[in-house]
């Protein structure tokens, strides 16, 4: 089973996985926004790094549990 297979299997019987890739999803539209606008504020640099923070931290928890899918 491909990996997009596996995402869109999880998102469908998983609630926290689903929660997990569309908020991972929100704070990616949310990055594009905001680098969209051309040169950034101090600010808006740091908003821009605290959400690839978190976004990260999505990401990683993500795949921490398709790997658990896989082994199983």
């Amino acid at each position: 089973m491909k990996e997009s297979e596996l995402i869109e299997s999880l998102i469908q019987v998983d609630d926290e996985f689903k929660k997990l890739y569309f908020e991972h999803r929100k704070l990616d539209d949310m990055v594009k926004d905001i680098e969209g606008k051309g040169t950034l504020s101090f600010d808006e640099e740091l908003e821009v790094k605290k959400l690839k923070k978190i976004k990260l931290s999505l990401k990683d928890e993500m795949e921490k549990r398709l790997r658990q899918l896989k082994q199983s």
